[in-house]
């Protein structure tokens, strides 16, 4: 941008005179909130966040009786917010009474789309609700539409508003980096910023992809794989060198130069020179036959061979296809599933399903647009991307596109010819996946009504929170929540909790949890009294018998909260799994049948919240381990304790070391080696 954007905040309470808004003053807006025809301002809309039928959530925070109340007040705010907004483009936010985004939008003429949320008649009901939860309005405004656009994405991804189609997407793609920050460059697998210097590869759908292309790459190229600090520490060649999947360079069994080619073939390999680079193995390799060097000669054939391992091993090449992403949408009933495919280089690096929330009312179109909005917002954007179906303003969203990308993008709908196969493969996979998940989601649903009815609960649950502990005879104790409905395993709720009650010592499961239920269960009265907000379980579960049942009673009944359903599940006498006893309050216990399909249910609802629980200990014991005695060295930064532990080994070497060995570590300067050495000595 060229200039700072322009933030209000329209005020909360003050009611001001009503003013008379311009029919025409409407814009159809997309599922990214996108203004388009005047004629028709409300014809679609965005959607409740993580519930796919966004009719049920929309109106979380308010009842039936108190909407025509709190409308009026949502018109008011809004209608003083159109006071003070000018024609320009931007992005303005609704934000209900906790702060939190109803909903963001992006208008090419702020005051224009702003005011047709003033016209009542022609806002369905559920936009009305949205209206009437609105407390305030923030708008920015910004110099182009497609930098409001931009900011757009950006805000929805941030925010997560239940009225905007949601790409719930916490997952980052894996790369192959062929780093360039060390003398002898290094091939190796990479997730999360681009910030280690280097050339990235990707993305990859999966891990697995990755750790495929990278062992046949080290059998093509021979570069080593290994972390800087096991290089560093060679003194003959690994594994790796014996299995003819690197060249030994940390022993110099190859000269740097020769390393460096092999790099360079790598690099060109990966950036599309395939033919050339396998083109140069074959020479090299007919140079050696003709010498009678048949021993080089087998090494530039196995390499060869590794070569066409990775090519063969790409499930669709389409010539043509560069750098490109081909994203389809199916479309059955009520959800969506959107397929991407990745090609890189003209190969196929995989491909990853997703199902955004969204309205039921919205065309496939409409959420397609939103989906590549939000997808690209923090990943790469390839040179073209081919849709299934035609997006909701394409050559705004491909300018914008080309903006964050600094170079030309373009978004293309195939029709015939080798693109429309992709096309058409892509979506065949995203009708096959919305077929398994709709598959599921129906078994999972008589599996909760099931449920619902061995529990006795009023109806079927929609959010069940499992809990667990996790200690080593109580060292590192950390209790889970996990939390599991109709659509399976909703991983972005799960919480962990670190035990700290200093008065629960040993293994006091029952003090843990009565600590993980209080500590969970104040927050929730203290964020959401009414239990409005979709955020309280229609069941607590918890790991244990009838000990642990008594402990949860407690807590709900000190917290008045004895009206929701608890219950617990043991294991059976030795552990075994089929023989769990299950326990609820005022009832004696009991056991389900061996093979009932509820048991293997709960079963899977236990385990998940065990695994989960066990994971929070182990990652919180081993962040306690790497605490050692270099922490109590003053002017002894997380920098210096990384150097001097990749130098020495372990804290004890270093607190052995010598005056002179101590300043010979890279970035420990003679003022700090005197330090650490008077540290030391002082201790002792």
């Amino acid at each position: 941008m060229t200039r700072a954007p322009k933030r209000r905040v329209a005020p909360k309470r003050r009611a001001p005179k009503r003013r008379a808004a311009d029919p025409s003053a409407g814009g159809k807006r997309s599922a990214m909130g996108m203004e388009e025809d005047p004629a028709e301002p409300y014809g679609v809309e965005s959607s409740a966040g993580a519930h796919a039928d966004a009719g049920a959530d929309a109106g979380a925070d308010i009842s039936d009786g108190d909407v025509g109340q709190s409308l009026a007040k949502g018109l008011a705010v809004i209608a003083e917010t159109v006071k003070t907004l000018s024609a320009s483009p931007g992005v303005y936010r609704m934000l209900n009474r906790k702060g939190d985004a109803l909903y963001v939008g992006k208008a090419r003429n702020l005051k224009r789309r702003v005011t047709s949320y003033t016209l009542l008649s022609k806002m369905p009901h559920r936009l009305q609700r949205m209206v009437a939860e609105t407390v305030a309005m923030e708008v920015v405004e910004t110099n182009t539409e497609v930098e409001a656009l931009l900011l757009e994405s950006n805000l929805i991804k941030r925010f997560m508003p239940r009225f905007n189609v949601l790409l719930r997407d916490d997952k980052s793609f894996p790369y192959i980096l062929l780093a360039d920050d060390h003398a002898v460059p290094q091939i190796t697998k990479h997730r999360g910023a681009h910030t280690r210097e280097g050339d990235y590869f990707g993305p990859f759908a999966s891990a697995g992809a990755v750790n495929r292309t990278i062992t046949a790459l080290e059998r093509a190229f021979l570069l080593r794989s290994c972390s800087d600090a096991v290089y560093a520490s060679r003194t003959r060649p690994c594994l790796m060198y014996q299995i003819k999947r690197c060249s030994g360079p940390c022993v110099e069994r190859i000269s740097a130069a020769d390393y460096q080619d092999l790099v360079q073939q790598a690099r060109r390999f990966l950036t599309g020179q395939s033919q050339q680079v396998q083109q140069q193995l074959a020479s090299a390799m007919e140079a050696a036959s003709e010498k009678l060097d048949f021993e080089t000669a087998a090494v530039y054939r196995d390499r060869i061979r590794a070569l066409a391992h990775i090519q063969s091993h790409q499930d669709i090449n389409i010539e043509g296809v560069d750098n490109a992403d081909v994203i389809a949408a199916h479309e059955e009933g009520g959800q969506i599933c959107i397929q991407v495919f990745f090609f890189r280089a003209g190969r196929n690096y995989g491909n990853r399903a997703y199902f955004p929330s969204h309205d039921k009312t919205l065309a496939v179109g409409e959420v397609l647009a939103a989906f590549v909005a939000q997808f690209y917002e923090n990943k790469p954007v390839p040179a073209a991307i081919l849709v299934s179906h035609p997006l909701e303003e394409e050559n705004l969203l491909a300018e914008a596109l080309s903006i964050k990308a600094e170079r030309k993008v373009q978004i293309l709908q195939p029709q015939r010819g080798a693109k429309r196969k992709l096309i058409d493969n892509a979506l065949h996979n995203a009708r096959e996946a919305l077929a398994r998940r709709l598959a599921e989601s129906s078994s999972q649903r008589r599996l909760l009504e099931k449920l619902g009815e061995v529990f006795g609960l009023e109806a079927v649950p929609a959010r069940i929170e499992i809990y667990d502990n996790s200690h080593i005879q109580g060292s590192e104790p950390y209790g889970g929540m996990v939390v599991a409905g109709p659509e399976g395993f909703t991983k972005n709720a799960y919480r962990k909790f670190r035990i700290k009650d200093p008065a629960i010592v040993g293994g006091d499961d029952y003090g843990m949890m009565r600590e993980v239920l209080t500590r969970r269960f104040k927050r929730a009265l203290k964020e959401d009294p009414e239990r409005s907000g979709g955020t309280w379980p229609d069941l607590v579960l918890l790991d244990g018998g009838q000990g642990q049942l008594n402990a949860g009673l407690e807590v709900l009944a000190d917290l008045g909260l004895g009206d929701l359903p608890i219950a617990a599940i043991a294991k059976g006498p030795d552990r075994d799994a089929g023989r769990e006893r299950i326990f609820v309050p005022g009832k004696p216990s009991f056991m389900l049948q061996p093979r009932d399909p509820l048991l293997y249910f709960i079963q899977r609802l236990r385990d998940e919240a065990h695994r989960f629980a066990i994971g929070s200990h182990r990652a919180g014991r081993s962040k306690a381990r790497l605490r050692s005695a270099l922490d109590d060295v003053p002017g002894i930064g997380a920098k210096r304790k990384k150097a001097l532990l990749l130098h020495f080994g372990a804290a004890k070497a270093v607190a052995r070391a010598g005056l002179a060995d101590l300043e010979a570590v890279e970035g420990i300067s003679k003022t700090v080696a005197q330090k650490i050495y008077d540290h030391f000595r002082r201790e002792s």
